[in-house]
């Protein structure tokens, strides 16, 4: 399938994932994606959580801005997706494969973000530095966030994705700060994946 911009394949690929045709969307992928992950590891993975496919999908769906020199695309909620060019058509990377990625401070601040929103608490965890982890669980945040923390949570939420979508991440070696409404969001890079401090 063939496509004739950056754009339009990041369209095809969110509406495949949004109506969990697993098969299309990988039709999309770059050669490098496909031999990273077999198509029935990419079905399973669809497969496994629909809903947050769906809203992965749904997510993609209006781009903000394109820089055609690397053919990376960022959509509204900050999430950052590369596409490469192969036999004349675009292709989406592997790096957009992991919807809950850590691998940079924006994807781990995106990954956080949809993980609440999907409340998967299961995977908040994984956001979160080992200092921090003693005595926290799945059920403590579904108690705190679904409970009387929630509205200052989604006002949380809120402030991150606005911020993501325009605001500077600084960086320094291992830790790295966002601004989001009038506070900062700190992170902290463990073994390789970047954790929020302080949310």
């Amino acid at each position: 399938m063939a496509t004739e911009n950056p754009q339009s394949v990041l369209q095809a690929y969110a509406r495949a994932l949004e109506q969990a045709r697993a098969d299309d969307a990988y039709g999309l992928l770059s050669e490098d994606a496909r031999r990273s992950l077999s198509v029935e590891a990419f079905r399973r993975l669809v497969k496994d959580d629909p809903e947050a496919a769906r809203e992965f999908g749904h997510s993609l769906a209006r781009p903000t801005r394109v820089t055609f020199a690397t053919a990376t695309i960022k959509g509204p909620s900050g999430q950052e997706l590369l596409l490469v060019l192969e036999n004349r058509a675009w292709r989406v990377d592997i790096s957009t494969l992991e919807m809950y990625t850590q691998d940079t401070p924006r994807h781990a601040i995106a990954g956080f973000v949809r993980a609440v929103e999907n409340k998967r608490y299961d995977i908040v965890l994984r956001y979160v530095p080992d200092a921090h982890r003693d005595g926290l669980d799945e059920q403590k945040l579904r108690e705190a966030w679904e409970g009387e923390e929630r509205t200052e949570l989604e006002q949380v939420i809120l402030a991150l994705k606005r911020a993501l979508s325009s605001a500077t991440i600084e960086e320094t070696g291992d830790r790295a700060t966002l601004p989001y409404g009038s506070a900062r969001l700190l992170l902290v890079r463990e073994r390789g994946q970047w954790k929020l401090e302080n949310f």
